[in-house]
């Protein structure tokens, strides 16, 4: 590069270093960028490659390799979601001072690979921590390309959706239909699955050949998908021009107040749609592609406690839903405080009662709840007969109000970007791996202790069997509903007076 080219792109090179000066002002953030990709792939990746063989998968082992790339093109694709949002007004001042775009879109884009490095790096190292890396060239390769069709998949849902709860919602539910319903999952080669972006990557990855990749192959397929994804991105960052704002309203009494709370979810019909599609798609995909087998679960009934065999086709869907409900509450409870924050401090100023404020926050938060629940619990009565409806209903809201509790505590305490990485990572872990009946009938002993575990029990009691013979768990659960009610609580409090 000549000296005249090098002063021309220099601006470029000194954006992108603000630009990540900004990112990590918030240290949690790389934090976060840093420890989620660790503690996905040394804590889940076994238990990830046994679920995914018991859905039908075909990889096997060899799908743990695959763990880095999945962290790496999730925590990639919110990293860029966030920075495309948060950054809409000051680029477009930038333009109209008239920085030229294509520097702008450079910046933006350096930004955004120098963050999917980081947390590919992260998975990387994790990886070979936990496993060993057996193909290096593939592994690397597979991983980077992951983060970089995730990249453009943040920057394209940035630029379309404007609320941060639709656009992590979004992420989050292409994510999920990608890993659990594609090769390396219940997908297998089911046709569907051949278009989803990363379903080449996968098989090239781990050198499982997919015979349908014609004449380009398996890799040439998968670098189109990065080619692609990386046009597709620089066109919607160029168009990365439109400012949003939020309007808040203060009210003095505690009716208005929640009243003004489900107005503005209801301003925002894009989560309400949300909140019910993605529980739908994923417990009616959770019923279509689960394999022709048997579960054991570990029941008790009457007193007696017995390992049983369940026919998995017919319980799959009820045992999903309660996943797919956890995770949107987590992610609603964090979104509708952190959201809110603003307006609460002026709600304080003008007079409320902190008391009564904290409580119209946490209404709206139950009544996002009662959403969630009754969306995913209308289409799981479809595929699935629970042995105790009332029971395993009354479950669903309660493990939808802990989880929202906890995305409480989690918005203030970490803030937006690092948040939602947490808000996902928790429910993840707990209920996606800590309590599945799919890989073990018991959980272990540790995972008794998280807040998952005794709406589980309750869950699969008051689904799978007639009598309720789960007193233990339930009390353990409301002691966990109560205990995060005060902490959330106390946390909406405090910051009405920050």
């Amino acid at each position: 590069m000549t000296t005249a080219e090098h002063e021309q792109w220099r601006p470029a090179l000194l954006l992108t270093r603000s630009f990540i000066a900004d990112y990590v002002r918030n240290p949690v953030n790389l934090i976060v960028l840093v420890l989620v990709p660790l503690v996905f792939v040394v804590v889940a990746a076994r238990s990830l490659a046994d679920a995914m063989e018991l859905l039908g998968g075909k990889i096997g082992p060899a799908l743990e390799t695959v763990t880095a790339g999945w962290a790496a093109g999730f925590l990639s694709s919110l990293a860029m979601y966030f920075q495309v949002r948060s950054a809409r007004a000051a680029d477009r001042r930038m333009l109209v001072a008239g920085l030229p775009p294509v520097r702008l879109i450079a910046a933006r884009t350096s930004t955004g690979l120098l963050l999917a490095g980081l947390v590919s790096a992260v998975a990387l190292i994790a990886l070979a921590v936990r496993i060993g890396i057996d193909n290096p060239g593939r592994v690397v390769v597979g991983t980077l390309m992951f983060a970089l069709i995730y990249l453009a998949i943040g920057a394209l849902v940035g630029v379309v959706i404007a609320n941060p709860v639709n656009g992590a919602v979004v992420i989050l539910f292409i994510w999920m239909v990608d890993v659990f319903f594609g090769p390396g999952g219940s997908g297998g080669d089911m046709l569907l699955s051949r278009f989803f972006p990363t379903h080449f990557v996968t098989l090239w990855m781990v050198d499982l050949p997919s015979h349908h990749g014609g004449r380009l192959g398996d890799l040439g397929i998968a670098a189109s998908w990065v080619l692609g994804a990386g046009v597709a991105g620089a066109a919607v960052l160029a168009a990365n021009s439109r400012t949003a704002g939020r309007k808040h309203r203060p009210s003095g009494q505690f009716v208005t107040a929640v009243r003004l709370g489900l107005v503005d979810l209801r301003r925002n019909p894009v989560l309400l749609v949300l909140l019910v599609i993605v529980p739908a798609v994923f417990v009616l995909l959770a019923k279509a592609t689960t394999p022709a087998r048997t579960l054991i679960v570990a029941v008790t009934d009457n007193g007696i406690s017995t390992n049983q065999s369940f026919w998995f086709p017919e319980v799959h869907a009820g045992t999903m839903a309660p996943i797919a409900v956890g995770s949107l509450a987590a992610l609603a409870g964090m979104f509708v405080v952190v959201d809110s924050a603003a307006g609460d401090r002026r709600l304080s100023i003008a007079g409320y009662h902190t008391g009564v404020a904290v409580t119209a926050r946490l209404s709206v938060v139950a009544a996002a709840v009662v959403v969630i629940c009754a969306a995913a619990l209308a289409v799981t009565a479809t595929v699935f007969t629970a042995r105790q409806w009332v029971g395993f209903a009354a479950a669903n809201l309660g493990l939808g109000a802990t989880y929202a509790l906890i995305g409480v505590i989690i918005g203030p305490l970490f803030g937006r970007v690092a948040g939602v990485f947490v808000a996902f990572l928790v429910p993840f872990l707990d209920l996606g791996i800590a309590q599945s009946p799919m890989l073990r009938p018991i959980p272990a002993t540790w995972a008794q202790a998280l807040p998952g575990y005794g709406w589980t029990k309750v869950l699969f009691d008051t689904g799978l069997t007639p009598h309720f013979d789960q007193t233990g768990p339930l009390l353990a659960a409301m002691a966990w509903l109560v205990v995060l009610s005060g902490a959330a609580g106390l946390v909406l409090s405090r910051g009405q007076h920050r």
